[in-house]
């Protein structure tokens, strides 16, 4: 599995699992399905209200803490307590440190971002976060927190599928050292059944979803697609080793539609609790 490596030396593994929607009574199955097939980077939030499982499975599965991955997120309404938040997600996943802990959501109208990134700035400090990054941030978040940041996010993870590709953001965030992951990756499976991808996965006997994958990791994505079927994770997986042509790699990216799907980060202000 290719990993990449953080703008503060830290390795993540491009290609990782999420669980955005796993049932909390559903989530340790499925994730020891996912450590089974051999992902070790998963994706969790406190929002998800399936942190308790995902550590449940850590647990169960045994693998030494430091061949795994593990973010986790602030929730919108406890910005303003980023700290307790913090320990209480680290908690239920019963780990003594997390490897990322991103902002969620900015959520401008509240206008608490800076002040939760300072206290996770502090928690990074004391070694209890390996890496802090960023949810759902538009140019003009980024630029906001970087006026008062003393650490740069380590990554930005948006909604991104090759029919909303955020090309612009996503180069700015590059510029500043910020890696991209992909939530979404696959458009919520909108993204796999035009013809372009259809006719690529003909063409090197995959699926159309290892394609779009394999279209993200070319493209310098981190990607953490979710699937509840233990068959599926394994072939997500495998698109790590297909390679596709750049004549290929062009063809989806001519996908590009601006059809988001998500909410917009400009005016999100859900809480989350």
């Amino acid at each position: 599995m290719s990993e990449l490596t953080l703008n503060n030396g830290v390795t993540i593994p491009q290609l990782g699992f999420g669980v955005f929607q796993v049932p909390p009574e559903d989530t340790q199955r499925i994730v020891e399905d996912a450590l089974e097939a051999g992902y070790r980077h998963i994706d969790t939030a406190a929002a998800y209200r399936n942190e308790a499982g995902v550590g449940a499975a850590i647990a169960a599965a045994g693998i030494p803490r430091e061949e795994l991955f593990i973010t986790t997120k602030l929730r919108n309404g406890e910005q303003g307590r980023a700290q307790e938040a913090f320990q209480n997600s680290r908690k239920a996943l019963g780990l003594d440190f997390v490897d990322l802990y991103l902002i969620h959501w900015p959520v401008p109208s509240q206008g608490l971002f800076v002040q939760a990134w300072k206290e996770m700035e502090r928690l990074y400090a004391n070694k209890e976060i390996r890496a802090i990054g960023v949810s759902n941030f538009l140019a003009d978040h980024v630029d906001t927190l970087l006026a008062s940041a003393e650490v740069v996010p380590a990554v930005n993870q948006i909604e991104l599928h090759p029919s909303y590709q955020q090309a612009e953001l996503s180069a700015k965030c590059r510029a500043l050292g910020i890696e991209v992951e992909a939530y979404s990756p696959l458009g919520q499976g909108g993204d796999l059944n035009g013809r372009a991808v259809t006719a690529i996965a003909q063409a090197h006997g995959a699926t159309t979803a290892q394609v779009v994958l394999a279209w993200h990791l070319a493209a310098g994505n981190i990607v953490i697609p979710k699937s509840a079927d233990s068959s599926r994770m394994r072939e997500n997986l495998a698109a790590s080793s297909l390679t596709l042509s750049d004549d290929e790699l062009a063809s989806i990216t001519a996908l590009e539609s601006g059809a988001r799907i998500g909410s917009d980060p400009a005016v999100a202000s859900f809480t989350q609790l």
